[in-house]
């Protein structure tokens, strides 16, 4: 008889809402950027407003991986958001300054780096260490 699949904790569905809400924003942020090139210059007041809340979300984001890691003890959704996030703090202020020789590049590596992440928090399970343990 096969045993039951473990669901998965709160915190993993928190972390699953978090990475989900930071590639919604920051799919907008190519759009923005993209629509300023075209010679409308208030779509960079919209880039800019939308760098705030990606990157405030990516700040959240470090918050909800640090749960997964703490409560189910997979260091592996910290591990990637650190660098996704570090990546996503370098690439903000190079837009501030505007280097965009780097603030492009690592807009569009930050961009797939969470879609990976986004494809992967949703297709691992998210339990405790005692439940994946009794499943082997």
């Amino acid at each position: 008889m096969a045993r039951p699949t473990p669901s998965t904790e709160w915190t993993g569905w928190a972390l699953r809402a978090v990475v989900s809400a930071h590639v919604v924003t920051i799919a907008g942020q190519p759009v923005f950027a993209g629509v300023y090139l075209t010679g409308d210059y208030d779509s960079l007041r919209w880039h800019a407003i939308g760098a705030d809340v990606v990157t405030s979300i990516g700040y959240l984001q470090v918050i909800a991986a640090i749960m997964v890691w703490v409560r189910l003890r997979q260091a592996g959704p910290f591990l990637a958001t650190a660098v996704v996030v570090a990546a996503e703090t370098v690439q903000y202020f190079a837009g501030l300054e505007g280097a965009l020789w780097l603030h492009v590049p690592l807009g569009v590596m930050t961009v797939v780096g969470l879609a990976v992440q986004f494809i992967d928090v949703w297709r691992r399970p998210f339990v405790r260490r005692e439940a994946r343990d009794a499943r082997a």
